[in-house]
């Protein structure tokens, strides 16, 4: 019995509830109904008050045309943005190449100015060296034509001294020795006299020692005059410089270390004779004339 009751009950709801859907789909077919008349008429009233031009007809693509034109747009403005920063790229990778070109152009142009510098230098150091060389040979020849004379000559207190083998008069032998960088001797003090004299042995040497250009006045031969030492000789009565006996005049002196000769027995130092005889003689050149400038 209650089964039947039940049974009853739930045929009722489900009727109910059948009749509650239909009448909420009328009402929503209404609505749309009522909606799409409003639409429509709200259309027509719009197409009254404007004017009326052909329009385009428009169909379901119109969506999707609008749609990839804004994904044109899009990827232009994304194709624009990186030409742009590639533009950018480019100018700040030319700007700092160029900085980069100038920069080692500027290194380039001074490397060649200092290049230009050092090849001027070495060109200054090589005519240099060339002068250097030529006055060195110069210098060469002129110690090996020394070292040449110096052959044969003694050496004391600073001087070369050349003692001849052979006889010549005054005016020969002086040249032979001007002729070599020297002159005759000229006896300064009584230390290189004994020098003189304890070389020369028993042989008579021409000095550089005259009065020819005035007489009595005894000069040597570079000009000066003997100082208060002096070695003429004397013995008895003759007293050197004598003048000679007066047929021919004595304007040259000789150095006499052994008396030998009759006419000059017992005379030993400084003795004037005649110019024009043949003695031998003694050439002296100082050490500093070796040194050059």
């Amino acid at each position: 019995m209650s089964g039947h009751v039940n049974e009853s009950m739930d045929k009722g709801s489900i009727m109910d509830s059948e009749d509650r859907i239909e009448k909420m789909v009328d009402i929503y077919v209404s609505a749309e109904a009522v909606r799409d008349m409003k639409h429509k008429k709200d259309k027509e009233d719009f197409d009254n008050q404007t004017p009326k031009t052909q329009t385009p007809q428009h169909t379901g693509s119109d969506p999707v045309r609008n749609r990839s034109s804004r994904a044109a747009a899009v990827c232009l403005v994304l194709l624009c943005v990186l030409l742009l920063t590639a533009v950018i790229v480019l100018c700040v990778t030319f700007t700092q190449e160029r900085q980069q070109f100038i920069s080692k152009n500027e290194n380039l142009t001074n490397e060649r100015e200092q290049l230009i510098l050092k090849n001027t230098n070495l060109t200054n150091e090589r005519e240099q060296l060339i002068l250097k060389i030529t006055n060195l040979t110069n210098e060469r020849e002129q110690l090996r034509n020394e070292l040449q004379i110096c052959v044969g000559w003694i050496y004391y207190q600073s001087s070369l001294y050349y003692m001849s083998k052979e006889k010549k008069n005054w005016t020969e032998s002086r040249r032979y020795c001007t002729e070599r960088g020297a002159d005759l001797i000229i006896i300064n003090n009584r230390e290189e006299k004994d020098f003189v004299h304890n070389t020369s042995g028993n042989a008579v040497f021409y000095i550089g020692l005259t009065d020819i250009d005035v007489e009595g006045t005894w000069k040597w031969v570079d000009g000066s005059t003997p100082n208060s030492f002096s070695f003429w000789a004397s013995h008895g009565q003759i007293i050197e410089p004598n003048g000679g006996n007066g047929q021919v005049e004595e304007d040259c002196a000789v150095t006499v270390a052994v008396p030998k000769l009759p006419e000059w027995a017992n005379l030993v130092g400084w003795l004037d004779v005649a110019c024009i005889e043949q003695f031998q003689w003694i050439c002296e050149k100082r050490i500093s004339q070796f040194i050059l400038p």
